[in-house]
């Protein structure tokens, strides 16, 4: 009974930080097209733009996933 209540709480907080995370990863998709938007053609700086968007992606990704992780490491620890 304990490990389902700590489960939850788990789930809660993955659920919480990860809508956090996706939230920052679309401020960051939107400063990477601030970045490149800005560029005027320098390949150092549409290369940091770049950067950023694909770390930014990746952030989205993990943040929309955190709850999914979580649950699928409490089924494997059951």
């Amino acid at each position: 009974m304990g490990g389902k209540d700590f489960s939850a709480l788990l789930g809660g907080i993955a659920t919480a930080v990860g809508a956090l995370i996706a939230a920052v990863g679309g401020v960051m998709v939107i400063i990477a097209g601030v970045f490149y938007l800005t560029s005027a053609g320098s390949p150092e700086r549409i290369g940091v733009a770049k950067k950023t968007l694909i770390y930014a992606i990746i952030g989205i990704v993990v943040g929309l996933s955190a709850k999914a992780i979580v649950d699928f490491i409490t089924g494997i620890t059951k």
